[in-house]
């Protein structure tokens, strides 16, 4: 049996060392010299020692290979089922990662509550009475999930060879370390062999392993980038915590879109799914307010309807502000300059407030339409009414230009009780059993005629 040979590398350049170095000769960068395997013991830690014979896999024309759909487990969440393609595809791996506190453990362990599969919960960071406690908050009864608090890899696959769970999840990538590697946890080379490892048992046993990464203060996943490359697919659980709404987003995805999303509503008894998001989004509010226009956007396949505020207001200081919160402020001043220019709005001299409410940000440029009627609606202190939306893009030169999946904008209008929509005049739509009024437009000008200069008159 061959033992386990390692040797030490340069994270920077890859220059190879016999022992660990402070600074690198070649580069001279200093602490990137890690230990690395270069061959280990040909153990399989998951397997009993008669069964550990590899068969080599053989090629095949690409027309013999079975083009079946794919088998997909339901995890009994809508939400975590639509970000991952329809299901979690058996032996595949899934890395969530998010910042601290935004609810990555309680989603996972709510997720394996709820399935009446044999599911093992591996925690690093917390003892089993701490995770028995939010257990009794969020799915008190359950037969099928077993909780494991050990952070060795090697001991964790014995207790999965004499449990064989069918899926596998691991609270955090971070926590974990093997006997192959003499270096701490959470470092770039414990890290990756463990991923490996794990990588290895998912898709030999055909078992899907869901992995809790940690990020940095970038916001990226802690550890080598090669990790993200290493598994199926990577989630992003993000969101304000002064907010009861988080989003989770899927950054790559070998077995779906990554342009779906999933919506929770964090409550004392766990996270709740929020099949109608454009209800929480939107404000109760009956009395007309100014500054506030409602825009109908598309993220990934699901149409919103979101509520943007604009608050604007003299100049107290030399400089004008403008701030965005939700919406990039580079195209803010874009949007500014426009109606200063096209339009004739003189706005130079005000602060400008844009918000986005519910805490989401959004970066389809559908919602141009309804941020420049905010911010006009603000300047002229003139509500517009709480039954009109807009789904539009604003060109540089005034111009209201198409948006893509208009339909569904419309329908989605349409089905929660709006009267009227504005779009470009350039849209072709051919619905025509809906009783929401299609407002086409073309210019800026048109939109202030018809929602403030009729108003006045």
């Amino acid at each position: 049996m061959a033992k386990t040979k390692t040797a030490f590398f340069c994270q920077n350049c890859g220059t190879q060392y016999a022992k660990w170095v402070g600074q690198c000769g070649a580069c001279k960068e200093w602490n990137t010299v890690v230990e690395e395997i270069i061959q280990k013991e040909n153990t399989v830690p998951w397997k009993s020692a008669e069964s550990t014979k590899e068969k080599a896999s053989k090629p095949l024309l690409i027309g013999q290979i079975n083009s079946s759909k794919e088998f997909r487990l339901d995890i009994c969440d809508k939400e975590f089922n639509r970000v991952l393609g329809g299901g979690l595809v058996p032996g595949s791996l899934v890395l969530l990662g998010g910042e601290p506190g935004i609810g990555k453990s309680t989603l996972l362990l709510q997720i394996a509550l709820r399935l009446n599969l044999r599911t093992l919960y591996v925690s690093g960071e917390e003892s089993m009475k701490q995770i028995k406690m939010r257990a009794e908050r969020i799915h008190p009864n359950n037969q099928t999930c077993y909780i494991l608090t050990e952070t060795k890899t090697q001991n964790i696959f014995k207790q999965i060879h004499e449990i064989a769970p069918d899926i596998l999840v691991i609270d955090s990538i971070q926590t974990l370390h093997t006997d192959y590697i003499e270096s701490s946890a959470g470092s770039i080379s414990q890290i990756r062999e463990c991923a490996s490892e794990l990588i290895r048992f998912a898709k030999e046993t055909n078992t899907p392993v869901i992995l809790i990464g940690h990020i940095t203060k970038d916001g990226n996943i802690a550890g080598p980038k090669i990790l993200e490359h290493m598994v199926d697919t990577v989630l992003q659980f993000e969101g304000d915590r002064n907010y009861v709404y988080r989003i989770l987003r899927a950054l790559k995805n070998r077995f779906g879109s990554t342009a779906e999303l999933g919506i929770y509503e964090m409550q004392g008894d766990g996270l709740r799914e929020v099949n109608n998001p454009s209800e929480v989004l939107l404000s109760k509010n009956d009395s007309g307010l100014s500054g506030t226009a409602i825009a109908s956007t598309i993220e990934g396949m699901r149409p919103l309807m979101i509520e943007i505020q604009a608050l604007v207001s003299s100049a107290v200081y030399g400089t004008p502000q403008r701030s965005a919160t939700g919406y990039n402020a580079k195209r803010l001043n874009m949007l500014l300059a426009v109606l200063e220019k096209r339009a004739g709005f003189k706005l130079g001299a005000k602060d400008v407030f844009l918000n986005i409410t519910g805490g989401i940000t959004v970066d389809d440029p559908a919602i141009d339409l309804a941020v420049i009627a905010a911010i006009l609606s603000s300047n002229a202190d003139i509500p517009i009414e709480k039954n009109v939306c807009f789904a539009a893009e604003i060109g540089l030169a005034g111009e209201i230009r198409p948006v893509q999946r208009v339909e569904q904008r419309i329908l989605e209008a349409d089905k929660l009780g709006f009267s009227t929509i504005y779009v470009s005049k350039n849209n072709k739509i051919a619905l025509k059993k809906t009783k929401i009024k299609v407002e086409m437009v073309s210019k800026i000008e048109d939109v202030v005629v018809k929602l403030f200069v009729n108003k006045i008159l």
